[in-house]
């Protein structure tokens, strides 16, 4: 079977014929040889008869006369009327041969082989005596109803055996010849019908390695548009040789425009171009070939466009992902991650093969990671989005997370969750600087009302205790009381204006002054009670500072309140410097005020904006004077920070000889230029390259 498999079709085909002729010829010779023979035996026991009857006829009337002679004549001529007769002989009602064929004595056993019954009219006997076989035909003689004997006669059954040999041989010898022809005929048929399966063959294989430029069906030799006389260049079968008007969509010819594509093949049917060029079902095969070759070609041509469009998009929502800074991932229906962005990775601290194939119990807390599970198994149940913020622990770091969590679909069916989270952290601690902005403002109106309401009685107690003073001896014990009286007032009353003076939302008088007289018209003011505790004031002023617009009085108020305060961390000989610095690429003034002071403590460094807070001892201030600063910095839309330790750069060639008793701390104040120019926060920029990383606090 194996080998059959492994011939060629064209061989196929041949020895399909062939068999096919063989069988047909042994089978028909078969038939036709048993019922020729059959015949042809039939027509030998009729034939036979019929001698037996003539010679029973011939032989009644002699026998009745006991003829001899004539007996005899009468068989004789009987053997003598056919080579194929063997004997012929009369027997009386006894049994007795009366007269017979043979010429070397009867046998005297060929009476009993074929006895005749009383009732029978006739018997055919096969005899076979080694030599051939006979049929052995026995008739009685009869006159009437009277029988006076029988007669034999014999006939050859070989001469009726050789003819049908002949008909044998006549049979099988033209089955021969018609199976030649066949086979011819056949091998003719074959190299026509193969040599179009061969073509066939080849564009497969052409197919295979990639060509699917292929012309497998025949050209025509007249087009649908030369037959129709049709030059109507829009129609898709124009100028197509290589396809067939009625393999096409979109054709422009009348009949075809009205029906669609299906109907349309039954309508071409009846088309003279489809009559003049349909071929048979090999050339239907072949046309389709190219069709489908074609049609092929341009779907893998709109594959590869479409596969270098999803890989441009691939890659471009890979960029997007791997830029942006939100947590993305994609996670399967069974919460296992299928999918993470670096910053994901970033966050968590793990490498992306750590996460991938897992769940989120390794990245967030066991009591956190059973809350994700319980929600995306909800999602996935129900289809419905999340939203909400979580604060995250890691290494004792705490950020809060904004998490949205979609489900994915994979048409009418949910596989998956995508989850994308926004750090907030920065937008958290904004909201609590607004949410304390709002107590400030708040608690600034309360003070100034209490202020207003304290300020009346306050100065009652002070008028009265100013005049009472007038009236005491300056000896008396009284006189002291009412000196210390007087001082605590004073105490009150500074404290009520400072309250006065946070709460007040004065409008500023924005115009145009120089910066640094302002500052110089405050360090006039104080180095006289400076000098007294031995702290010097060491200036550097920009001599080419642009006038600036802003309230020049509400400025000297901010420098007032950074003196003292740098005075009072000083305590008794130090030194105080004043820088000022233009930056002309970014048109923005920038002050520092320097103390050699005792610094202020890192916990401290983010609260001294805060209004009332303050490190002095009780009644050494108010907390109010850096936070009214603040303000006022923010109205003129700059920016205040304060650094501590101070950078010891800025007291080198200061003109002092006095050394920093502690760290000290350093105040800059950015200020623009003009008012569309607002300062930015950006204050590592001015300092020295060696200075330490220091907490800084900016408007």
């Amino acid at each position: 079977m194996r080998f059959f498999s492994r011939l060629s079709f064209r061989t196929k085909i041949n020895l399909g014929i062939i068999g096919v002729v063989l069988v047909f010829g042994l089978v028909s010779g078969f038939l036709i040889s048993h019922i020729t023979g059959q015949a042809m035996l039939g027509e030998i026991k009729k034939r036979g008869l019929a001698l037996a009857w003539n010679l029973a006829s011939r032989t009644a009337e002699p026998l009745l006369a006991l003829d001899f002679l004539r007996l005899k004549n009468v068989v004789d001529e009987i053997k003598g009327s056919s080579d194929d007769i063997l004997y012929a002989f009369t027997l009386d009602q006894n049994g007795q041969v009366l007269s017979h064929t043979f010429k070397s004595g009867f046998p005297v056993e060929l009476p009993q082989a074929n006895l005749l019954p009383e009732e029978s009219p006739q018997r055919i006997q096969l005899l076979d005596t080694g030599a051939e076989r006979i049929y052995d035909f026995a008739l009685p003689v009869q006159i009437g109803p009277n029988r006076l004997g029988a007669v034999r006669v014999g006939l050859s059954r070989a001469k009726a055996e050789a003819a049908v040999d002949r008909l044998w041989f006549t049979i099988f010898s033209v089955t021969a010849g018609v199976a030649l022809l066949a086979v011819v005929m056949g091998t003719l048929f074959a190299g026509t019908v193969t040599r179009r399966l061969n073509v066939l063959r080849q564009s497969a294989e052409e197919m295979i390695k990639g060509n699917l430029n292929l012309q497998t069906s025949p050209q025509l030799k007249r087009n649908c548009w030369e037959i129709k006389d049709c030059q109507n260049e829009q129609c898709p079968a124009f100028g197509n040789t290589r396809r067939r008007c009625w393999n096409l969509t979109g054709v422009l010819c009348p009949g075809c425009q009205e029906v669609s594509y299906e109907e349309r093949l039954e309508v071409c049917q009846e088309c003279l171009v489809y009559q003049l060029n349909a071929g048979d079902e090999i050339q239907s095969l072949a046309e389709s070939f190219d069709v489908m070759a074609m049609t092929l070609d341009a779907h893998i041509k709109g594959l590869k466009e479409a596969e270098k469009n999803l890989i441009r998009q691939q890659r471009l929502l890979k960029s997007i992902l791997d830029v942006t800074p939100d947590l993305v991932s994609l996670q399967n229906g069974n919460l296992i991650y299928r999918a993470v962005n670096p910053a994901f990775c970033q966050f968590f601290g793990m490498q992306e093969k750590d996460i991938l194939g897992k769940t989120d119990a390794p990245h967030f807390p066991p009591n956190q990671a059973e809350d994700h599970d319980a929600e995306n198994v909800e999602i996935l149940k129900t289809g419905a989005h999340k939203s909400k913020e979580v604060l995250v622990s890691r290494d004792g770091d705490k950020r809060w997370l904004h998490m949205v969590k979609v489900p994915v679909y994979d048409e009418d069916r949910i596989t998956g969750i995508l989850t994308a989270a926004r750090d907030i952290t920065e937008i958290k601690l904004y909201q609590e600087k607004l949410i304390q902005s709002l107590k400030m403002e708040q608690l600034g109106k309360l003070a100034g009302g209490v202020a207003h309401e304290i300020n009346t009685p306050l100065c009652v107690i002070l008028g009265y205790a100013q005049m009472l003073l007038e009236d005491f001896p300056q000896d008396t014990e009284s006189y002291e009381y009412l000196q210390l009286i007087e001082k605590q007032a004073q105490i009150c009353r500074r404290i009520v204006g400072d309250l006065l003076s946070f709460s007040r939302q004065l409008e500023s008088r924005m115009e145009e002054m120089d910066l640094n007289q302002s500052i110089a018209e405050v360090i006039h003011l104080v180095r006289h009670p400076f000098n007294q505790n031995w702290v010097d004031i060491v200036t550097s002023l920009d001599q080419h500072l642009p006038a600036i617009i802003g309230d020049k009085e509400k400025l000297k108020q901010v420098w007032l309140n950074l003196l003292n305060n740098a005075a009072d961390s000083i305590g008794q000989d130090g030194v105080i410097r004043i820088n000022t610095r233009l930056e002309p690429q970014t048109r923005r003034v920038l002050v520092t005020v320097t103390d050699s002071g005792s610094g202020i403590a890192p916990e401290n460094l983010k609260k001294i904006f805060d209004p009332f807070f303050t490190t002095k001892a009780p009644g050494g201030g108010t907390g109010l004077g850096l936070s009214v600063s603040f303000g006022i910095i923010q109205d003129h839309l700059g920016a205040i920070s304060a650094v501590s330790p101070a950078p010891p750069e800025f007291f080198e060639n200061s003109g002092s000889n006095k050394k920093a008793p502690g760290p000290g701390s350093m105040f800059l104040v950015e200020l623009p230029v003009s008012r569309e120019e607002p300062a930015e926060d950006s204050f590592k920029e001015f300092l020295p390259e060696s200075m330490p990383a220091v907490d800084q606090t900016a408007v």
